[in-house]
């Protein structure tokens, strides 16, 4: 492996932020993290609140916008032979809803489908072997604490987006 990777958060790093998350919150009355705390709930509730979470979602992934220059960003990581994926926790389909409306295309994809979610740094390990790519070659970039844990944790170098 001599390759290396950029891993891209999703909501609020190549897309400005588009979930509200505090209307998910007060609409399941969850508190604190979402994904967390659906993982100990039991089913049946853990359906209702995921129910909730896809419709916010899906409506979000058909009316937010891409950051500047992230078809540019995406472009110059590819010139320079880097690979490209994306990590989020959000859900397959509202991914792919946005890569379609934008016609954007990344090598690989984690969501929260995958399995392990971050901070955790399986999925950060997931993409680099998927990518054959070295760790201390590749990058996290992302606009939250889980970003830059899930990178911290797999070895990569990270880049935390202010504003």
């Amino acid at each position: 492996m001599a390759r290396g990777a950029v891993i891209f958060d999703l909501d609020g790093t190549l897309t400005k932020p588009y979930l509200d998350f505090d209307a998910i919150r007060a609409e399941t009355g969850v508190t604190g993290p979402i994904l967390e705390a659906m993982a100990s709930m039991d089913e049946t509730r853990r359906r209702e609140v995921e129910t909730v979470l896809l419709r916010h979602e899906e409506e979000a992934a058909t009316r937010v916008d891409l950051q500047p220059g992230v078809r540019e960003v995406l472009d110059g990581c590819r010139r320079r032979g880097y690979g490209t994926a994306i990590l989020t926790r959000n859900s397959r389909r509202s991914v792919a809803t946005i890569l379609r409306r934008f016609d954007l295309f990344v090598d690989a994809l984690r969501t929260r489908e995958d399995g392990a979610i971050k901070p955790s740094p399986e999925p950060i390990r997931s993409i680099l072997r998927e990518l054959h790519a070295d760790a201390d070659r590749s990058f996290m970039v992302g606009d939250y604490l889980f970003d830059i844990q899930s990178g911290c944790q797999a070895g990569t170098k990270t880049v935390l987006m202010i504003g």
